[in-house]
């Protein structure tokens, strides 16, 4: 085990383990992991697609609460709902029962939390089960303001999209993650993210790992993609 991850479960410890949950919404939720140089786990319904949980308001079970839907980058046609079909096609090997098969997959693998959906709807007990054995982690919530969700603060950073919420998740002890227009200066420790500057990927960097050294520099990202306009 990663001196990192027991970092984790020490911190969630002293906030209380399990008394902090993803119930203010509900539904199910399924793990996708894919055995390629970053894993990447998609937080979706299992009952219904992804579409269909965004034209109903039935996202809310995967993505929370979240105020920036209209402007996601996420496809939900595309990568998502490939992947909700293929689950109820049975190409997915279910991994609840097989703690060693997930294991051997983030083996010393830097693990992407939440390529789709957002990582504090899962509890935060199975986020430790999926990533135990892991090298690192990136993660990012907008559910920061939420009691339940403050367990995952060693995991994740705080989306933010202004400096006043950046101010407010810094207080309640959150690095944070701020999306910027081109030319806006960053904040007192704050970094301008690498793939901006250097266009260096994730998986050489890993900065987003949420809070376990709370001195560490928050992270800051240029606007970009095709929804960039909705900003």
């Amino acid at each position: 085990i990663s001196e990192r991850y027991q970092r984790v479960i020490k911190a969630a410890n002293k906030l209380g383990g399990r008394k902090y949950h993803n119930r203010a919404y509900g539904g199910g939720v399924v793990f996708q992991a894919y055995e390629c140089e970053l894993p990447r786990l998609w937080i979706l319904r299992e009952d219904i697609s992804p579409t269909m949980a965004r034209s109903i308001g039935e996202d809310r079970s995967f993505c929370g609460d979240c105020s920036v839907r209209d402007a996601c980058y996420v496809n939900w046609h595309h990568a998502p709902l490939g992947i909700w079909k293929t689950y109820h096609r049975g190409g997915y090997v279910d991994l609840r029962r097989k703690p060693a098969v997930m294991r051997r997959i983030v083996s010393g693998r830097m693990v992407r939390m939440g390529a789709a959906g957002d990582p504090a709807m899962i509890p935060l007990q199975h986020w430790l089960r999926v990533l135990e054995g892991a090298e690192g982690w990136t993660g990012y919530t907008h559910q920061w303001r939420n009691p339940w969700a403050q367990t995952m603060r060693e995991l994740c950073m705080a989306s933010v999209e202004t400096e006043t919420d950046r101010y407010i998740a810094q207080a309640l002890g959150w690095r944070t993650y701020r999306i910027r227009h081109e030319g806006a200066a960053l904040a007192t420790n704050e970094i301008a993210c690498p793939s901006d500057t250097q266009g260096r990927k994730c998986i050489d960097c890993m900065a987003c790992d949420g809070a376990l050294k709370p001195s560490a520099a928050s992270v800051a990202i240029v606007v970009h993609g095709s929804k960039a306009s909705k900003w």
